[in-house]
């Protein structure tokens, strides 16, 4: 008797890297009803619909935790959709460019009006990041009033269902006097709502140091591997012991790329000394898309070429950032999960990749698009034209 035909679609032959569930294999995966129905080998001859995928790497959803996406109503932000379609994500996670005064707008009429998944880390300064562009840079938590931690409070208990926790930018000119100030307001409207804290490290004051030591568990450090000054190096290129006590207590530290938070000295350091990144993410904003960041399949590429294993790579960039965020039904391939799943083709490749103070390192490979499904949906993924000129005898990636 032949089998029901009871998938709708069935991704053949790829190799399933499932950090959560601890699967990497070469096997099927099967979607129902917009969601994962199986994983596991022979299952095409039970689907109406199966993709080849041989070759090819199948993930989770890609979730870049760290994005700017408040489009056309802040400086800094850009179109979540094109950001999406270039960099293979099903999920963006908004750092900050809204505060209590301005979140309703990005709610009605970015996240209300996009078929990716959106969430917010919401600034702690009632008008977010209003100043920042090219050319222009106004702190937003230079001034105690401007941080209302009750108006904070209030918007996120009404939003619970997009706001994923509180972020604020410390140091240098973004905090100015009030300095650690801010931070202590963040981390009393996170701690009223349950939630975690994103913190930006820029230049010093304060120090590096001084900014962890206050996080709690589940708390995110961002731009982890900024460079020097205020890096997470001691003056003998290890890390500091700040970091790593923090680390033990929990705290989550996140590359975030952008265009002032990648120092290979700090990054080759920092791995050297035996010390990953938690979670991968691109700060992709109006200036930073333009390079060297680009964005999150890009930077995850910049880590591959660091030494960073594949799994790892995708772990840091699909499962943790789920569980950082407190969705745990994404970031993973379990039956009964929404199908967000990203298709990707490693590629040999002669990119040169640089980081934000100019230093080169010769690459040897590139993660590129091939596929992504959100909720089981086939979605339009672009071209990188960007890299394409650097990819050694051409993608041979499926096209869709």
């Amino acid at each position: 008797m032949s089998a029901v035909r009871d998938f709708d679609l069935v991704l053949k032959g790829g190799r399933v890297l499932d950090e959560r569930n601890g699967v990497d294999g070469v096997l099927d995966v099967a979607i129902k009803d917009g969601r994962i129905a199986a994983v596991g080998s022979d299952l095409a001859g039970q689907a109406k619909r199966v993709e080849d995928v041989g070759g090819a790497i199948v993930a989770p959803g890609l979730i870049d935790i760290h994005t700017h996406v408040y489009h056309k109503a802040t400086s800094l932000s850009i179109d979540p959709g094109f950001i999406s379609r270039r960099s293979a994500t099903t999920t963006l996670v908004d750092a900050g460019s809204a505060g209590a005064g301005n979140y309703d707008g990005f709610r009605d009429y970015v996240m209300a009006n996009s078929p990716y998944r959106i969430f917010a880390f919401l600034n702690i300064s009632f008008p977010g990041i209003f100043g920042f562009d090219k050319g222009v840079s106004i702190g937003e938590a230079t001034l105690r009033h401007m941080l209302p931690v009750d108006r904070c409070v209030a918007k996120i208990e009404q939003n619970r269902d997009r706001i994923v926790g509180v972020k604020v930018r410390i140091g240098g000119p973004v905090t100015g006097e009030l300095g650690l100030g801010a931070l202590e307001l963040a981390l009393e409207a996170a701690n009223a709502v349950g939630l975690p804290l994103m913190t930006h490290i820029g230049t010093a004051p304060p120090s590096y140091a001084d900014v962890v030591s206050m996080l709690r568990p589940g708390d995110i450090l961002t731009h982890c591997f900024r460079p020097s000054p205020n890096s997470a190096l001691d003056a003998d290129g290890k890390v500091l012991r700040a970091v790593r006590d923090a680390r033990e207590r929990g705290v989550l530290f996140d590359i975030a790329h952008g265009m002032g938070a990648f120092g290979y000295e700090t990054a080759e350091g920092a791995l050297k000394d035996g010390f990953l990144p938690d979670l991968i993410s691109s700060d992709v904003h109006v200036i930073a898309v333009e390079g060297p960041g680009f964005d999150l399949l890009h930077t995850m590429s910049k880590l591959l070429n660091c030494g960073m294993t594949l799994p790892d790579v995708i772990g840091m960039s699909a499962n943790r950032p789920a569980l950082a965020i407190r969705r745990p039904e994404l970031g993973h391939l379990g039956v009964g999960a929404p199908a967000d799943i990203t298709v990707l083709q490693q590629v040999d490749s002669n990119y040169v990749f640089e980081d934000v103070v100019g230093v080169r390192r010769q690459g040897t490979t590139l993660l590129q698009p091939v596929a992504v499904y959100l909720g089981g949906k086939s979605m339009e993924v672009a071209r990188r034209p960007f890299e394409e000129p650097f990819i050694l005898g051409g993608c041979q990636g499926h096209q869709h």
